[in-house]
């Protein structure tokens, strides 16, 4: 084994690094499918998709560093793939590793010797600033942009902690400075005082292919200094022209950035998220922006409290094939008087459905319920309507899934073991299930498995029990389907964490698989558009990389 070739070597700590999934350019989107785990006091819960890439990125760093630790010829070799992707928990990481990148590419003598020639993806989690630890926010903005500088290859950059508009300020000049023709993700939360400077961020990154914005209100001395016009200054007037942005997810104080997107050309959008949170004011004009953008859109994802004009919305976009949109909005009115045009679809296959706390009488809701009944009972009435409209076959001839998206709404029903009686929430769940299944469309939780289905732990039951419970699903199969439980399927071998981090990897690879066939990766274009970063092994010696 230890006459291998280096190449080799490569070759195998690559497959053991597993990490693939986190070169991919898209980001998680609603649809992308949660999964049921034991937590810490043994309970079940959901992990998001976010937090499973996330644990990923730090299992995949342990592999990494036994690997390096293992003996002095795999130091040398493996060495390459602990820069590769740079997750940050703890600030003061971030200090560490820009004094290893200075000195790194202080002693060598050529791009592809130092270390930071290797990343790919930076990914900081959100914390706290220790200034205990030295940790103040000054600093860490030098780290960051210090870090960037090393990185010619940076290809993902994602922030999950809000920067002020000095720090971005910063941060994005390094970024166009130093990573325009590589970066292709770009994940940040600024306050909407910045929004000039995410305009001209993106003007100088014109590769770029998926965008998170999430914007914060600005405080009050800097909503009270400027308006509008002054705030954004040139950039209210800049007409960006980004071919290959697929990818456009923006959350919060959205209103100004969108009025803005609505004048730009985006020939490549397919994929759209808007999150308007809890606000009932200043919301966008959505309608303005998919009329000159949601022709060719594939995937739409609109969140707010707030109805929004569905039936003119799916109108506008007649080449979707997902939408996620609230549940609990009043879309299908008890009469026929209205001049909104019918709730209706020709090729919307997929429909993810947020809201829907009151429908099945668990958790909070049904708490509150109690006490006020009559909302309860005006937004479950909206709930039937919305389900009977997307069950009628002659208005979305094409659809084959339902999905309910509320990971909290999950969770409720399996701390209640199922919908209440009380309520009608089972007879809700039951009058569902029919309606999808005479349809042909499969009703799902947001972890992909039908919704009726709640994870339990393997009972405890010798072989005669376990037969007598075949005999009785085999009796049933005929009758009405009734709320169950499954037991999730064991990984076979390996340990508990070796099971663990099987079960993670095959939820990010599902969460890849579920994506639409025409969306990103899937998409033959879009990958020569934006070809790998082949990755060369530096040199003993020369120049060039």
């Amino acid at each position: 084994m230890a006459d291998l070739p280096a190449e080799l070597w490569t070759h195998i700590f690559d497959l053991a690094a597993d990490e693939d999934v986190l070169f991919q350019h898209g980001l998680p989107a609603t649809m992308a499918e949660s999964a049921w785990y034991k937590d810490f006091l043994g309970k079940w819960t959901l992990r998001s998709p976010k937090d499973a890439l996330d644990l990923v990125q730090r299992r995949s760093y342990a592999t990494k560093k036994a690997i390096v630790r293992t003996c002095r010829n795999w130091r040398n070799i493996g060495s390459q793939f602990l820069f590769r992707c740079l997750f940050f928990g703890d600030p003061a990481r971030l200090l560490t590793l820009c004094a290893i990148l200075d000195s790194s590419s202080a002693a060598s003598t050529t791009a592809t010797a130092s270390l930071g020639w290797w990343t790919r993806r930076i990914h900081l989690a959100r914390f706290y600033a220790n200034t205990t630890r030295g940790t103040t926010p000054e600093s860490l903005r030098d780290a960051l942009i210090s870090i960037i500088r090393h990185c010619p290859n940076l290809e993902i950059f994602i922030v999950d902690w809000p920067m002020p508009i000095t720090t971005f300020g910063h941060v994005a000049d390094a970024l166009t400075t130093f990573a325009s023709k590589s970066l292709r993700t770009l994940h940040v939360v600024v306050p909407s005082s910045a929004l000039s400077k995410v305009i001209w961020a993106f003007d100088s990154l014109p590769h770029i292919f998926a965008v998170h914005l999430e914007v914060e209100a600005s405080t009050p001395e800097e909503e009270a200094s400027a308006s509008d016009d002054i705030r954004l200054g040139a950039a209210s007037d800049i007409r960006l022209r980004l071919p290959g942005l697929q990818q456009l997810s923006l959350q919060g104080h959205i209103q100004e950035f969108v009025e803005q997107a609505t004048g730009w050309s985006l020939p490549a959008l397919r994929h759209l998220s808007v999150n308007c949170g809890t606000r009932h004011v200043d919301l966008p004009d959505i309608l303005a922006f998919l009329a000159v953008h949601g022709a060719p859109l594939l995937f739409l994802d609109l969140y707010s409290i707030s109805v929004m004009p569905l039936p003119r919305i799916l109108a506008l976009c007649p080449a979707l094939t997902t939408v996620a949109f609230n549940a609990d909005w009043r879309l299908v009115r008890a009469d026929d008087d209205d001049d909104e045009p019918p709730l209706a679809h020709e090729r919307l296959a997929n429909v993810g459905l947020h809201g829907l706390a009151y429908a099945f009488g668990v958790g909070f809701a049904a708490a509150h319920a109690q006490g006020d009944p009559l909302p309860a009972f005006l937004v479950t009435s909206a709930n039937d309507r919305t389900l009977a409209a997307l069950c009628a076959r002659e208005r979305f001839p094409a659809l084959r899934r339902v999905r309910v998206l509320s990971r909290s709404l999950l969770e409720e029903l399996d701390r209640a073991n199922g919908p209440a009686e009380e309520g009608g929430g089972m007879a809700r769940w039951e009058r569902w299930w029919e309606a999808c299944n005479r349809a042909g469309v499969r009703l799902e939780d947001c972890t992909g498995a039908l919704l009726g289905e709640l994870p339990q732990d393997p009972p405890e039951s010798d072989s005669e029990d376990e037969e007598d419970e075949d005999e009785e699903d085999e009796e049933n199969e005929g009758e009405v389907r009734e709320w169950k439980v499954s037991v999730p399927l064991q990984q076979p071998g390996g340990g508990t964490q070796v099971d663990e981090l099987r079960q993670l990897l095959e939820e990010c690879r599902a969460m890849d698989a579920g994506r639409d066939d025409h969306y990103m990766f899937s998409n033959p274009g879009a990958m020569a558009v934006f070809p790998e970063i082949v990755v060369i092994p530096p040199p003993a010696s020369g120049s060039g990389s």
